[in-house]
């Protein structure tokens, strides 16, 4: 009846890119490198999704070897993923998930990004949780080379 899922990204921080988190542009001098826009948080939240119900992870459904997800928008990504997991006879119950940068400070874009996630999945905004913490300057994550996202999702048979 349910199932859960964890899911991880990881990605670069360089200059001379944007900065997407959790489906919103962030300001800051530094942004994601990857693939796709490189939003860490929803491909964290993908991975859960896919975990759940074993159905591999965002690199098989979506390679970075396609040019079909070059500069993608992640938003298109998590619909999809949602769209794998609803054929499978699943809905979302709800998603708690934790971003480790060390800058820019994303409490300001909290609501907006839980309310684009929500809106995205046809969920509450209250059963979306996002969560930021630091590394206390350790680490690659500490010296800004890189962020990381986390996202736990729990799944329910409809």
């Amino acid at each position: 009846m349910y199932r859960i899922g964890s899911g991880i990204d990881f990605h670069q921080l360089v200059t001379g890119r944007d900065l997407w988190l959790g489906g919103v542009k962030i300001p800051h001098e530094k942004g994601s490198l990857g693939h796709s826009d490189a939003d860490v948080l929803l491909h964290a939240i993908c991975d859960a999704m896919l975990g759940a119900l074993a159905l591999g992870d965002i690199g098989m459904h979506f390679p970075d070897t396609s040019s079909e997800f070059k500069d993608m928008d992640s938003k298109i990504l998590l619909r999809r993923t949602y769209d794998l997991i609803s054929q499978k006879g699943y809905k979302i119950v709800n998603i708690d998930s934790t971003v480790c940068l060390e800058a820019p400070k994303i409490k300001p874009y909290n609501s907006e990004m839980r309310q684009v996630i929500a809106s995205i999945l046809g969920i509450s905004v209250d059963d979306v949780s996002i969560k930021a913490t630091t590394t206390e300057k350790m680490g690659f994550v500490g010296r800004e080379e890189g962020l990381v996202a986390y996202a736990t999702v729990l799944l329910a048979k409809m």
